[in-house]
């Protein structure tokens, strides 16, 4: 029998409203392995820039490396009380990745073979900026951001709560887990079952934080 969380999704509007960051978790509780799968498929679901996808994930389980991050992530006890942390990583070569993309995306008809080659051409030709490491690197840096919010998302409406974290020592986390220079390490994501409430927060109205046709002082 599947351990899968069987409970019916909330809409999405109870899902963006009722999604806050939670920083205090249930150490006890762990998120089923294939249930943290299908979050992670739906967090991929996200929009990315040429759809090169360039997002990888680092699912850390294992509790004494948790106890290891713990100092790394400035002691924030979510790292070890939290069912998984997630480092969202953003690859600076994805471009790399264009060929297998594209063809996939013409065995299954959403495009023939001659547009696939000439955005393969696009992407992987020189001059091409997702060549450029710098510019790669925040295109990467957008599109990690986006499927991080997605991932809070997803794992909200399978019932977990979330807390993403910048507060980290990115070398010294790098470092420990031998992360190849290629890749960009964003953030890092705790997501578990929470211990108590999260605390709920105000926002600026749509009035203070939105611009029409031009920008006003």
């Amino acid at each position: 029998m599947s351990t899968t969380n069987q409970v019916s999704s909330p809409d999405f509007q109870t899902v963006i409203r009722e999604r806050h960051s939670v920083r205090k978790y249930d150490p006890t509780f762990r998120i089923p392995r294939e249930e943290l799968i299908q979050i992670l498929q739906e967090a991929t679901l996200a929009p990315s820039s040429s759809n090169l996808q360039p997002w990888r994930f680092l699912v850390i389980d294992d509790q004494s490396l948790k106890e290891k991050l713990l100092p790394i992530a400035f002691n924030q006890q979510q790292v070890v009380d939290a069912s998984h942390v997630i480092a969202v990583l953003a690859d600076k070569e994805s471009y790399r990745n264009a060929d297998t993309i594209y063809s996939r995306a013409v065995e299954v008809k959403f495009m023939d073979s001659e547009t696939k080659e000439r955005m393969v051409g696009r992407i992987t030709g020189d001059g091409s900026p997702y060549r450029d490491a710098e510019i790669a690197k925040q295109i990467g840096l957008v599109d990690a951001g986006l499927i991080s919010m997605q991932f809070m998302l997803a794992a909200k409406a399978h019932g977990y709560d979330t807390v993403p974290m910048g507060g980290f020592n990115k070398e010294q986390f790098n470092q420990m887990f031998n992360i190849p220079e290629r890749y960009e390490t964003v953030m890092l994501i705790a997501v578990g079952k929470a211990a108590v409430p999260a605390h709920a927060s105000v926002r600026l109205t749509v009035d203070e934080v939105t611009f029409w046709n031009e920008i006003q002082s």
